[in-house]
């Protein structure tokens, strides 16, 4: 009986400490920013948006209190020069994924307001044209975690 109790217990405590960060139909998964030198001016944060509803949606606004400001971006090929261009709005398909990751689609930061230190965390609200706003709580980790790879071959 004891036994029984401590895996109830523990079962409890982990799923009230597992975050789900959902709007409607939509998902953030695994928001993450990378470790950056304590006098870097701007930072990115990354995540994956899953849409298992069957119409599309549109994140179309973010923020968060460490920078002054928060701006959608993507990369583009100019000539034979990989830029980084800001976009006013990103598309997340039905039944589809809007991934956000070094190299693509990211979120800029600029004016950051503390560091970004590893195994600290910080709050980004995204809002979406149709689910509204979501709070998603960003980990600053040293490397890029291993998960948001797979997401990387859609």
């Amino acid at each position: 009986m004891r036994l029984l109790i401590t895996v109830l217990l523990t079962a409890f405590c982990t799923l009230a400490m597992a975050q789900e960060f959902t709007a409607g139909a939509l998902r953030v998964d695994q928001p993450w920013s990378r470790a950056l030198p304590p006098n870097a001016p701007a930072g990115a944060a990354y995540f994956v948006i899953q849409n298992s509803g069957t119409d599309a949606d549109t994140l179309v606004s973010l923020s968060t209190p460490v920078a002054d400001k928060a701006e959608l971006h993507t990369h583009v090929m100019n000539g034979e020069v990989m830029k980084m261009q800001k976009v006013e709005s990103v598309e997340v398909p039905a039944g589809g994924d809007a991934i956000f990751a070094p190299g693509g689609n990211h979120v800029m930061l600029f004016g950051l307001k503390k560091p970004l230190v590893a195994g600290e965390s910080f709050p980004l609200t995204l809002v979406f044209q149709n689910a509204g706003a979501v709070d998603v709580e960003v980990k600053i980790e040293q490397d890029a975690p291993t998960p948001a790879a797979e997401h990387m071959d859609h």
